[in-house]
């Protein structure tokens, strides 16, 4: 089926849908309780960040706090000598993020891989942007050459945990300054596009952002930091805590045992290693499921700004990294029963074949009605992942709603395997500490919200046909409960 840029409707013609989306894409809606909302979160974000670093680094996981009127000065006395202790600015921790997303941009930019069109946008009049989704290819020669940095000892892997706080506030640092970049050339340049959907008040816009679609030559700036970024160095600083574990342990050993042994075997833990899997099965999934990604809410909608920039370069991995660094500062070489360590390992694997198979469903059914599809080999490619002759309601609007596969069942079926890997990271880690669990309750306020605002959007641009859909699938999250 061939693809057409200026048109909405799968047959082709004039959507009846055209006056619609392009008045829901102009519409300004105030989130996250407008101005005071944002600004409280761009303020709060960071030092949450840091207070859950010194939770770990030096208070054994606990949540510390002021005991007394008295004891609060001591306090932020004592939180600002953790951060010069432990998180200070280094020209090594900005070297080293800065180098890395100089990479990242590089291959994104370069690197070859299939060509893609992303979702006609209203504000281009349908216009479908062209996207390069070479994250497989990327991702491996990243791989391929963190493993020769860290034998040949040019960097090794186990500094990342070393110089946590340091990278941190190096990302930290990025998000705020890419920021208010992005945002100022938007405004007085036409370097990134004109400004998209403002809502006249500075301080919102900047954190919902100027730029819809910000390009820099052949890079795609959302695309890049929607899965370059923030997944790779969460795999990272989990792979990190493994490897510093397997060091540690070794010289354990080396106390009991000779150090030809030690130095050839050492160990790891299952907990340990069960992170890493769960990071890499992430990390790898974004990538292989690239071509994926243009179809998406983020890339479609949201606008480049503080809430995609920072969350993207800073908080998602310093802050879903919390089990890993729980696992290697708190806990150490610790190892749970074989039938509940079996158990962690079961719910992830489960939960992440339904993850993968039902964002895969949604988004290749999306390419395949408008004849973009392209058949992957990148691994793993599960079954059910792509459905054969799907059901749908197809609406006046000209879209069409899928009622097969996953999502006969529920609606946001993928947002509750989501969740359940996201306990199953909490979970490996036992239940003496809140930091490792704080993932997967932020991540149900995310979930929670997204899909209150998806609603709210869909019955307004579907109008009757989505009450249709919603009666055809009445769940929201788990089939038959809620």
């Amino acid at each position: 089926m061939p693809q057409k840029d200026n048109d909405r409707r799968v047959d082709g013609g004039e959507s009846k849908g055209d006056a619609t989306d392009l008045q829901l894409d102009r519409e300004v809606v105030m989130e996250f309780g407008g101005p005071l909302g944002v600004t409280a979160m761009m303020l709060g974000f960071p030092c949450l960040m840091y207070y859950f670093w010194f939770s770990l680094k030096y208070h054994q996981g606990a949540i510390f706090y002021p005991t007394s009127f008295d004891d609060i000065l001591p306090f932020f006395q004592r939180l600002s000598q953790y951060f010069w202790q432990s998180a200070a600015p280094t020209v090594w921790g900005f070297q080293t993020y800065g180098i890395f997303c100089l990479i990242s941009a590089t291959m994104a930019a370069f690197m070859p891989g299939p060509h893609i069109k992303g979702m006609p946008i209203p504000s281009l009049g349908g216009k479908s942007l062209d996207y390069t989704c070479n994250g497989v290819y990327s991702w491996y020669l990243l791989l391929v050459v963190s493993i020769v940095l860290h034998v040949t000892g040019v960097f090794r892997l186990t500094q990342i945990i070393d110089h946590f706080g340091e990278l941190m506030t190096a990302a930290i640092s990025f998000g705020f300054i890419i920021t208010l970049l992005t945002y100022l050339f938007t405004m007085f340049t036409p370097v990134f596009g004109k400004p998209h959907r403002m809502s006249g008040n500075i301080i919102y816009d900047i954190f919902m952002g100027a730029p819809l679609n910000p390009r820099i030559g052949p890079l795609d700036l959302k695309l890049w930091a929607e899965i370059r970024v923030p997944w790779i160095i969460l795999f990272y600083i989990s792979l990190s805590c493994l490897l510093k574990q397997y060091e540690w342990l070794a010289r354990q050993v080396l106390t009991l045992e000779s150090p030809v042994r030690t130095r050839t075997y050492g160990f790891i833990t299952a907990p340990q290693a069960f992170m890493v899997l769960a990071h890499v099965l992430y990390v790898n999934a974004c990538q292989k499921g690239e071509e994926c990604i243009p179809t998406t809410w983020d890339i479609f909608y949201e606008k480049w700004g503080f809430m995609l920039i920072f969350w993207n370069l800073a908080g998602v991995p310093f802050t879903y990294c919390m089990s890993s660094l729980y696992l290697s500062l708190v806990l150490g070489p610790i190892s749970w029963s074989t039938s509940y360590t079996v158990l962690c390992y079961v719910v992830l694997l489960a939960a992440y074949y339904a993850w993968d198979t039902t964002n895969s469903q949604k988004c290749r059914f999306r390419m395949q009605q408008r004849g973009i599809y392209i058949e992957r080999k990148t691994f793993p490619q599960l079954p059910w992942g792509t459905i054969k002759n799907p059901r749908y309601i197809k609406t006046e609007h000209g879209n069409l709603l899928l009622t097969d596969g996953w999502y006969r069942y529920a609606r946001k079926f993928h947002y509750t395997a989501d969740l359940v890997m996201a306990l199953s990271w909490g979970i490996i880690t036992g239940f003496s500490s809140f930091l490792p669990y704080f993932y997967p309750c932020f991540f149900v306020f995310v979930l929670t919200h997204r899909v209150v605002r998806d609603n709210e959007r869909c019955a307004k641009k579907y109008g009757k046909d989505w009450e249709k859909y919603v009666q055809t699938v009445p769940y929201i999250f788990i089939p038959y409960v809620f």
